[in-house]
């Protein structure tokens, strides 16, 4: 007799076999020309519910340009696995042929070239274009935003978040969870979250006086679909006091909170659920860590790590979903529901490129009523890029190489830091660079570039307790995003060593002399968590060296030297 489990193994190989009619197709095809919209959307509808899931879209209304990251190291048990696999392995892992879409969507190689031919990815009119298509096809789908959602643009920025709600309230999704959105400070969020027409959930968000869920915060909601009863429970971005201001929201607190995680899936068993989804944004590790300790949950709809996978990874008896980020990707998840039990699922991985798919006018004319306002401001050339610029992976990112530039030289300093975010478009060598490209990669609610002087051993500290958060071999210690970005100055790196004895060599750059740990340095940075941080925006900082340069052309970063990878 089959085991539940290796029949959704099966399911999972027939997964990746709809996606001969999903990701297959537009795997293999070798010329944009052959690409159409139709190939895109095609799916054999199945089973009795489904699921739409986007995620970490960063507020980008538009089609823009975007990079996957080169290196993205995977640490413990989840060393070689994906979404720890990038470039030519990935491409070999899911049999995927070099210069084909999804080479250019899932993979960094050539990325230059391959944009020109493909295009730009993304569009929230596109997506709206893919979303009503799903429901047509599936009336009941369940759409489902896993947060960062009301962050990452110029006007984001400037409206508190309004454009982005407007835009969302349009999509109609029928819940959400959180992280970012936090950083409009929580009276902001508070009021936003009492105006919403779909749930807004986390179980995970506590009031911190009393330590009992906050009651604007839902941990779960029902949905009958199909004639199935399908709960879907939320949860936020665990770290947020770490990764983000604490001063912020400062009545919230967070936490991975298994144990109450566990209480919800047992609830919404006893109250009848036949389908049991997870809304998260925890980042995949540690979705994967914690559906190895969480018993019930059917379906977790990944986010935060940005990672977007062609296929479900199967935990135990759950599948977890990664659809990627910045409006790239669309997720579909059908599911065949029985007699109380998840029995079979098809999915599929949806790009969404903005030449192939068709604009929704109505999306459209909304997209552009919100930005309409800043058009001038945006579309500002401030100066031309003759690199490309991309912010992700572990390390370096030519984005983060040219805002530490920009600190270095603006700032006077001797050495710079940019937080290892993970948001932010990439642009094309030969591009113009306008307002809102800066903006895409700079745009928080806590931006100011200080300069201050921290002794050699205080960096050290700095580059070690941030490298702890990335490389810890336990998920549920890793709470930051990528690396800090550092200009000015080189180190080494040994991943494989304990926190404390994982950075060394330290050196200025320009002199190439040794850190002296003793010895004070000029230090300028930008996006602190601390509350009285003084000096001018980050943007402004960017703007000013781009407007002084002129052209911006940049070397490859060689100053890391990564051990144990």
């Amino acid at each position: 007799m089959i085991s539940r489990r290796d029949f959704l193994q099966v399911s999972m190989a027939a997964s990746a076999l709809v996606g001969a009619s999903g990701f297959g197709n537009w795997g293999r095809l070798a010329a944009q020309q052959a690409l159409t919209q139709d190939q895109l959307l095609q799916f054999d509808t199945f089973g009795n519910v489904s699921l739409i899931h986007i995620t970490d879209i960063h507020a980008q209304m538009k089609p823009i340009f975007f990079r996957e990251p080169e290196i993205n190291l995977g640490v413990g048990e989840n060393k070689g696995e994906v979404p720890h696999v990038t470039g030519a392995d990935f491409r070999r892992l899911y049999g995927i042929e070099d210069g084909s879409p999804s080479h250019y969507a899932l993979t960094y190689n050539d990325f230059s070239s391959l944009a020109k031919g493909y295009g730009k990815v993304g569009g929230l009119d596109r997506v709206a274009t893919v979303v009503n298509a799903i429901r047509a096809d599936r009336p009941d789908a369940i759409l489902l935003d896993g947060g960062d959602t009301w962050h990452g643009s110029y006007t984001c920025l400037k409206t508190q978040g309004q454009d982005m709600v407007n835009v969302m309230n349009a999509l109609k999704p029928d819940a959400m969870t959180f992280h970012w959105e936090f950083t409009l400070g929580s009276e902001r969020v508070n009021e936003i979250v009492e105006g919403l027409p779909f749930a807004a959930l986390g179980q995970n968000i506590f009031d911190s006086e009393w330590d009992e869920p906050a009651e604007l915060f839902k941990p779960y909601k029902f949905f009958e679909r199909g004639g199935v009863k399908v709960a879907v429970i939320g949860q936020a971005f665990p770290y947020m006091p770490i990764a983000n201001p604490g001063w912020m929201f400062p009545e919230y607190s967070f936490g991975i909170r298994d144990e109450h995680m566990q209480e919800m899936v047992d609830e919404v068993r006893g109250m009848g659920a036949e389908l049991v989804v997870c809304l998260s944004h925890n980042g995949f590790d540690v979705d994967k860590k914690m559906a190895g300790i969480v018993k019930g949950i059917d379906v977790i709809l990944s986010g935060h790590t940005h990672d977007a996978l062609p296929e479900p990874v199967l935990v135990g008896e759950t599948i977890i979903v990664a659809s990627g980020s910045n409006g790239k990707f669309v997720s579909r998840v059908d599911l065949d529901v029985r007699d109380g039990r998840m029995m079979g699922f098809r999915h599929k991985l949806i790009p969404i490129f903005s030449d192939v798919i068709a604009p929704d006018a109505q999306m459209t004319a909304l997209i552009d009523e919100q930005r309409a306002p800043f058009k001038a401001d945006l579309e500002e050339v401030i100066g031309q890029t003759d690199s490309l610029l991309y912010r992700r992976g572990n390390f370096n990112g030519s984005w983060d190489d040219l805002i530490c530039d920009a600190l270095l030289s603006e700032r006077e300093a001797d050495i710079a830091m940019s937080p290892g975010v993970r948001w932010g478009p990439s642009i094309l060598p030969g591009q113009d660079i306008t307002r809102e490209d800066i903006y895409n990669v700079t745009s928080m609610t806590y931006g100011k570039a200080y300069r201050s002087e921290m002794t050699g051993e205080f960096i050290k500290v700095i580059l070690e307790d941030v490298a702890d958060n990335i490389f810890n071999p336990d998920p549920y210690y890793q709470q930051g995003g990528d690396m800090v970005r550092i200009g000015g100055m080189a180190y080494r790196i040994d991943i494989t060593k304990p926190q404390g004895a994982r950075i060394s060599d330290m050196t200025l750059i320009k002199s190439g002399e040794t850190i002296d740990p003793a010895k004070n340095y000029v230090v300028a940075g930008w996006a602190s968590v601390n509350e009285d941080t003084e000096g001018p925006q980050i943007w402004d900082v960017v703007e000013s060296h781009i407007r002084t340069e002129g052209t911006i052309r940049l070397e490859p970063n060689t100053s890391v030297e990564v051990v144990g990878a």
